[in-house]
């Protein structure tokens, strides 16, 4: 069952097993103006989530009496507890934002407040297949894209409808915690991860925790931050040695069209605190494609603290917006870097809440980052092509190919439809969306090209 979350400070998870997904009390609705002083630092937390109902702006709007459904909403400006993401949540995860919304923050320590940023509304394309568990979980939100802000302690906002907003709108004001002491670079000594297989959990690990890092055990010790890039003959070998219902079907086995694995840096890599996720993992039966998205957080981000962005998005889609876990099932940062998203095991066809409608028998890989004006660098591609290259030939598939999907419904195609797509496609070919942004998605045919000639394809 669900626990409760009862405070604004600490969104945090008591118990390894427990599943804190409910917004946080209305309490947290309390902040002061920001004439007042600056609130306390929150204390030493694996995490925390700011709630905060919008409220009706405008004298107009407060002259008609406005209720929670009128057309302009937000809050003035007010001092917070520290924060670096933002994102706003309403009640329906059905009932679909249709407007703007505008943030505005400052800088923590009495920094300079920013321009005005838009957050994207159009979220509710991403997310769980309809009448799956996770997709009809009564803790489920709707939610807007989350933003990475960076270290802020004070925040705006304004939310203005084309049509009656939604109810129970909220501001979610993401902390996302202390990550691993060091973090991964991209330049790290592949053997720093040795090639050796272990038992045993280390003495220390939660429960939880040692689920997440047995499924990739396979691949690296328990524990491990990152699992290391192996030539193509590594892999192929590594691919035998799997189960048969964890990857390397009988066609990959056969013809091993497999690109070589490239180093992933793990979720105890990037900090995920397992205890806030939701017990236990589910598959679908295999992976006939991988679906390409931008994160739509924004671009001003380095990518030392990529793994903090993903603290942060990972918080965001569990405890504000109700998902079980991380939606996709790996992110690429702009550096390159690949990491490991939804817990399951990076060689399994884990089930995740991506593309809706559309998550079953595929894969989601998430750029951080908007490219919807800016252009992915060149590193983004490669790694794209690098991961769908190693994925995608663990099911013997051919990313110069096409696949076969069958709908789940509430995107473009009645549910049940069967529909093709490009083995690597965008997010934007399933429904109508601007994901993965026109300039990655310009780049796609590049990373097919790049990924066939990974594995050794004519």
């Amino acid at each position: 069952m669900r626990a409760s979350l009862a405070s604004s400070i600490a969104v945090t998870c008591a118990a390894v097993l427990a599943l804190p997904v409910s917004l946080t009390a209305p309490a947290a609705a309390s902040a002061p103006p920001a004439a007042a002083s600056a609130l306390p630092p929150a204390p030493e937390l694996p995490g925390s989530t700011q709630s905060l109902p919008l409220e009706p702006l405008g004298a107009a709007t407060r002259a008609l009496g406005g209720t929670a459904g009128s057309g302009e909403q937000g809050l003035t400006r007010r001092d917070v507890r520290p924060f670096s993401l933002v994102g706003v949540v309403w009640d329906d995860p059905t009932v679909p934002l249709h407007g703007t919304v505008q943030v505005r923050t400052r800088a923590a320590g009495g920094g300079a407040w920013s321009a005005w940023q838009d957050v994207e509304t159009h979220n509710e394309e991403h997310g769980a297949d309809p009448d799956t568990a996770e997709g009809s979980a009564r803790a489920l939100r709707g939610s807007t894209a989350p933003l990475w802000v960076g270290d802020s302690d004070g925040v705006e906002i304004r939310v203005r409808g084309r049509e009656a907003l939604p109810a129970g709108l909220r501001l979610e004001l993401v902390d996302p915690g202390e990550g691993p002491a060091v973090a991964p670079e991209r330049t790290a000594p592949e053997q720093a991860v040795p090639r050796t297989r272990s038992a045993m959990a280390p003495a220390g690990m939660s429960a939880a925790e040692a689920a997440a890092s047995a499924v990739n055990a396979q691949l690296a010790p328990y524990g491990a931050a990152w699992i290391p890039a192996l030539s193509k003959e590594e892999t192929e070998r590594e691919a035998r040695s799997m189960p048969q219902a964890q990857a390397a079907p009988a066609a990959a086995a056969a013809k091993p069209y497999i690109g070589p694995q490239p180093k992933i840096i793990t979720r105890k890599g990037w900090g995920a605190d397992e205890s806030i996720r939701e017990k236990g993992f589910v598959y679908t039966s295999t992976i006939k494609a991988a679906f390409v998205h931008h994160s739509a957080t924004g671009n001003n981000y380095t990518c030392s603290k990529a793994p903090t962005v993903l603290r942060s998005i990972y918080r965001y889609h569990v405890l504000s917006s109700g998902w079980r876990d991380f939606g996709y099932n790996f992110a690429v940062d702009k550096c390159g870097n690949i990491y490991e998203g939804r817990a399951g095991g990076i060689a399994k066809p884990v089930l995740g809440a991506h593309t809706l409608g559309f998550n079953t028998n595929s894969m989601g890989i998430a750029v951080l980052g908007t490219f919807t004006k800016s252009n992915p660098p060149a590193a983004v591609v490669t790694a794209v092509a690098r991961l769908t290259a190693w994925k995608l030939g663990l099911h013997g598939v051919n990313p110069k190919g096409t696949s076969y999907l069958v709908s789940g419904g509430g995107n473009l195609y009645k549910k049940g439809t069967k529909v093709r797509f490009n083995a690597i496609a965008g997010h934007r070919d399933g429904f109508a969306t601007e994901c993965p942004g026109a300039h990655l998605y310009d780049k796609l045919g590049a990373a097919r090209t790049s990924s066939a000639t990974y594995q050794g394809r004519p």
